[in-house]
C-alpha cells in the first residue's frame, strides 16, 4: 500500500533528495568516503555549502547586503540568538500560535517585549488585525505560518522598524520580499532538509548595535565572517538542503511551487467546507494557511474521530491526526508533497462520509 505522508515536521521530502543523500552516505561526490565521514573542509564539501547558499539567494531573489547560515540548534535556538544580537531596549511581537510564545519567553530574557496582538483568546485560530507596530522597537518578530493551529501570514508586511519572521514551515511555498525583512529563519525539517540543519537570511547592516558582550556561537557576525564554517556545520543535512535546492529550481522555482501549492490546499478545503463529517478549525480563509490545514469533526459527529483516523491510516494516510492542542486533523502540504496524496485524502474523507451517512 502506497503511503501518503502528512506529518508536520520532520516531513516529506523530494524522493530526488532521499536518493542523492542515501547515495552521497555510501560515496559522497566520488571520494569513496561517506558525507558523514569526510571534513567539512575539503574542496568537495566546501562546494555543497557555497553552492547551497547561492541557490538559497536565487530563489528567494535575496538582495545584495544579505547573508545566508546554514547553523545548528533549530530555530528554538534562534529564539535567544535574535534578542541577544538585536534586542538593546525593546522589541515588539505578535503572538499567533506555540512558537510565537516560545520566542517571546526568550526575548524576555534580554529586555522588554510588547506584544502587539495575539490570537490566543480563540486558540490561535486567526491572525490578529489592525495592530500597530511600536516605531521605538529594535524589532519586530512574526511568525508566518503557524504549523499547529494552520494560519498563516501570507504578505510581506511594511513595518516602521527591522522585521524578523520565522519561517520554518512555509519557506520556499510562495514568493518573499525579503527586502522588507532583517532576518528570515527557520528550522530547515519541513520544505528543505532533514532535522539538524536551521536557516538563517539576515541583513548584515542590523548587526552591531546592542550593548551587552555577545558570546562567539552566538554572535551572527562570528558566523557571517565565516561563511557558516566557524565550527563543524550539519554535513549531511546541508548537503540534502542542497539538493532540495537544486530540485526547486527543476520544478519551476518558488512562483510554480506557491501555484501547486495553492491548488492542493485549495483542494482540500474545498472538501472540508463541502464535507458534512468536518470542519475547518480556521473560519478566516484568508489566514487559513496552505503549508497546515487543520480541522475537526463537524457538530454531531465528535464521536466518529478515531473512527476516522483508523480509517484514514487503513488507507495509507500517515501523520494526519491533529495536534493534541487542537485536536481532530492535520494535513501538511509541504512542496515535496505530491498532488496525488491530496485526491487520495480527499477520496478518503468522500468515502468516510458515503459509509456513515
Amino acid at each position: 500500500m502506497k503511503k501518503h505522508n502528512f506529518y508536520a515536521g520532520p516531513s516529506i521530502l523530494p524522493d530526488v533528495t532521499l536518493e542523492k543523500t542515501a547515495e552521497a552516505v555510501m560515496n559522497f561526490a566520488g571520494t569513496g568516503i561517506s558525507i558523514m565521514s569526510i571534513s567539512h573542509r575539503s574542496k568537495e564539501f566546501v562546494a555543497v555549502m557555497e553552492e547551497a547558499q547561492q541557490l538559497f539567494k536565487e530563489l528567494l531573489n535575496i538582495p545584495d547586503g544579505y547573508s545566508v547560515l546554514f547553523l545548528g540548534g533549530g530555530a528554538s535556538t534562534q529564539f535567544a540568538m535574535i534578542p541577544y544580537n538585536l534586542l538593546n531596549k525593546k522589541a515588539a511581537y505578535l503572538n499567533t500560535g506555540a512558537w510565537s510564545k516560545k520566542a517571546i519567553k526568550e526575548a524576555k530574557l534580554f529586555g522588554d517585549v510588547d506584544v502587539v496582538a495575539s490570537s490566543e483568546d480563540k486558540n490561535f485560530s486567526y491572525i490578529p488585525e489592525g495592530f500597530k507596530i511600536p516605531e521605538d522597537a529594535d524589532y519586530f518578530h512574526i511568525t508566518t505560518n503557524n504549523t499547529i493551529y494552520g494560519t498563516e501570514i501570507k504578505y510581506d508586511m511594511d513595518s516602521p522598524v527591522p522585521l524578523v519572521a520565522d519561517m520554518s514551515s512555509d519557506i520556499f511555498s510562495r514568493e518573499v520580499d525579503v527586502s522588507k525583512y532583517a532576518i528570515i529563519y527557520g528550522g530547515a525539517q519541513k520544505n528543505l532538509a532533514p532535522a539538524g540543519v536551521t536557516f538563517v537570511v539576515i541583513r548584515d547592516d542590523i548587526l552591531g548595535k546592542v550593548d551587552r558582550a555577545i558570546p562567539t556561537m552566538l554572535n551572527y557576525k562570528t558566523h557571517i565572517e565565516k561563511g557558516s564554517m566557524f565550527n563543524t556545520p550539519p554535513v549531511l543535512p546541508v548537503f540534502a538542503a542542497l539538493q532540495t535546492l537544486r530540485w526547486l529550481k527543476e520544478m519551476g522555482g518558488v512562483q510554480e511551487m506557491n501555484r501547486i501549492n495553492m491548488k492542493k490546499a485549495g483542494m482540500l478545503y474545498d472538501e472540508i467546507d463541502r464535507n458534512s463529517m468536518f470542519k475547518g478549525t480556521v473560519g478566516n480563509k484568508d489566514h487559513r494557511s496552505i503549508m497546515n490545514v487543520c480541522f475537526v469533526m463537524n457538530d454531531g459527529f465528535e464521536d466518529k474521530e478515531k473512527a476516522f483516523l483508523d480509517f484514514a491510516t487503513g488507507k495509507g494516510m500517515v501523520g494526519v491526526k491533529g495536534h493534541r492542542s487542537v485536536g481532530g486533523f492535520r494535513a501538511s502540504l509541504y512542496n515535496a508533497l505530491p498532488m496525488e496524496s491530496v485526491e487520495a485524502l480527499i477520496a478518503c474523507m468522500q468515502e468516510f462520509e458515503k459509509n456513515n451517512k
